[in-house]
C-alpha cells in the first residue's frame, strides 16, 4: 500500500500543474502529506476547513438515514475545481485543487481514484 507521501507525490506527477493536494486525516483535520505549487497556498487551513465539510456531509447522510457512502465531493470555484476523495469508512480524503482551465474533471477525478489506495 501507497504511504500519504508517495500518494501526494504520484499524483503531483500525474498533475504537475496542480494547485495544491494533501492526504488528510478526517478526525483531526490534519493533512499527513500535501504539497502546494502556489507559495500562499495555506494547506494546513484548507485541509482542516475541508475536513468540516467532509464531517458535515458525513453526519448529513447518516441523519437522512441513505445508507450511502461518499466517494467524493467537488467543490466548483470560479476558476478552481476543489476535490475530496473519501476514504470508504470516512477516516482520510484526499485533497485535490486544480486550476479548471489546465485540468479536465474527468481526469482529475480519474487519477484520484486511481491513487485512492493510500485511503484503504
Amino acid at each position: 500500500m501507497a504511504t500519504p507521501k508517495q500518494t501526494v507525490q504520484d499524483i503531483l506527477s500525474e498533475l504537475p500543474t496542480l494547485l495544491a493536494v494533501a492526504v488528510v486525516e478526517t478526525e483531526t483535520g490534519m493533512p499527513l502529506a500535501s504539497h502546494a505549487n502556489i507559495a500562499d497556498f495555506d494547506i494546513e487551513t484548507a485541509a482542516a476547513y475541508n475536513t468540516e465539510v467532509v464531517k458535515a456531509k458525513l453526519k448529513a447522510i447518516q441523519a437522512l438515514k441513505l445508507n450511502q457512502k461518499v466517494q467524493d465531493i467537488l467543490l466548483t470555484l470560479t476558476d478552481q475545481l476543489h476535490l475530496l476523495k473519501l476514504s470508504s469508512d470516512g477516516d482520510m480524503f484526499i485533497y485535490l485543487a486544480v486550476n479548471a482551465r489546465d485540468t479536465n474533471l474527468a481526469q482529475a477525478r480519474q487519477i484520484l481514484k486511481a491513487h485512492s489506495a493510500v485511503l484503504s
